[in-house]
């Protein structure tokens, strides 16, 4: 298994392309579904996780074509559905795959589809998923660890209400209600950038929807949706991540093609804990401000809150801040497992509940560390850049998951990196 190997201690310089946003490229594979017309899309980035989801796609009767001379478009097409059901094999790397649910039942009135895996950062249950696929019409029964839904006579506009804003459900509904016959409302709807995304490519696809970036997305339902062409977004999480790595080294890094407004309360968290976000052409530099880095609290929410995708991040960039942070985790309970790695290069972290207490200090040291999951992998990477001496950090596959050529990326910026078979 291949490991990645940091010499810490150098100043990052230079600029970082910003690849396309995971979290937007994958709902919108799956709106592949909805259309016997071909999905040109653009800025498709080479991840595990989309290789994950263009086997699911394949096997169930897309094809995915990926255009020579340029390796981040790919064209996918489903004439006809070949199979109804995503099995266990396909499924359980990867959590998102549950959005395959909503397509399938639009488009063939019937779907089984494998109980999701993905990352160990907690229970993230798809009751909404599946209260709202009922509230359209679906039956649904859960046995053998599939999901069953049935729609035999189409889906029927409904309101839905989310109790609280799920990224997942709301994908799921909306694509499942752009093809049900009357009016949808999603109230309670998450407004992240990648819905925003979604609702776009949907409506290129012939879809009727307003409001999506709002927390009530209406749909009017269509007969059928065509094929279209969409570039997918710039991916806010690499761009915070990438700031956060010219911020943990004293450095200077243009990020670009990302977008200020992506990032929501993470601008304002990291420029009260030291940094400068600034629009500049081609992207955003990110930089130290004169003072240093100094210790400030983050608590996770729904966007526009503070991402839970940045949390670890920000708890390596405050390992070596001047002072202390409290760094507060809302959305997913067991999202602190890079804490001891951390401690192991010489953070000083004390968890208490929901909540870190993290006190900066005047150096980190390398050593051995494990990823448990993607986030915190790269929160390792960030404290061995930072760190003095040789850091291994082992199980990296969670890092391929997410991050596009990361070692290229960061050898570009100045980085003392690679990656050992």
């Amino acid at each position: 298994m291949d490991r990645i190997l940091i010499e810490g201690g150098v100043p990052l310089e230079g600029a970082v392309e910003i690849s396309g946003a995971k979290n937007a490229a994958l709902p919108i594979m799956f709106a592949s579904l909805l259309t016997a017309e071909p999905l040109d899309l653009k800025n498709v980035p080479d991840l595990a996780d989309i290789a994950s989801t263009q086997k699911l796609l394949q096997h169930l009767g897309v094809s995915a074509t990926h255009v020579a001379g340029e390796p981040s478009r790919m064209v996918l097409h489903a004439p006809s559905i070949l199979s109804e059901t995503a099995p266990y094999d396909l499924v359980r790397k990867m959590r998102a795959s549950v959005l395959v649910l909503g397509p399938l039942l639009a488009r063939t009135g019937a779907a089984r589809v494998s109980l999701p895996g993905g990352c160990a950062i907690g229970p993230r249950p798809i009751d909404l998923h599946l209260m709202g696929m009922e509230k359209l019409g679906a039956a649904i029964e859960l046995e053998g660890g599939y999901v069953h839904a049935q729609a035999p006579n189409g889906l029927t506009g409904a309101e839905i209400r989310l109790p609280q804003p799920s990224v997942g459900a709301t994908e799921n509904l909306l694509m499942a209600a752009a093809l049900a016959k009357g009016e949808s409302v999603i109230a309670g709807a998450a407004r992240e950038p990648e819905i925003v995304d979604l609702a776009d490519c949907l409506t290129a696809m012939g879809a009727r929807i307003e409001g999506a970036g709002t927390s009530n997305i209406t749909i009017q339902g269509v007969t059928s949706l065509h094929g279209a062409g969409h570039a997918i977004i710039p991916d806010r999480i690499e761009a915070g991540t990438y700031a956060m790595a010219a911020g943990v080294t004293g450095g200077s890094i243009l990020l670009k093609n990302a977008r200020l407004d992506f990032l929501g309360a993470a601008k304002e968290v990291l420029e009260a804990a030291g940094m400068v976000l600034a629009p500049a052409e081609g992207g955003v530099l990110a930089r130290v401000a004169p003072g240093g880095l100094k210790g400030s609290d983050a608590m996770t929410r729904p966007f526009p809150g503070f991402a839970t995708d940045l949390q670890a991040q920000f708890m390596a960039l405050m390992s070596v801040a001047d002072g202390a942070a409290m760094i507060t985790e809302t959305i997913f309970e067991n999202r602190f497992m890079h804490v001891p790695e951390l401690a192991r290069l010489g953070a000083r972290i004390n968890v208490h509940g929901a909540s870190a207490l993290v006190r900066g200090v005047k150096e980190l040291k390398g050593a051995p560390v494990m990823a448990t999951d993607l986030r915190a992998s790269v929160s390792l990477v960030l404290a061995a850049l930072a760190a003095k001496g040789q850091t291994e950090i082992n199980r990296i596959y969670h890092l391929d998951r997410g991050y596009e050529r990361l070692e290229e990326k960061l050898g570009a910026v100045g980085a003392r990196i690679e990656r050992v078979p």
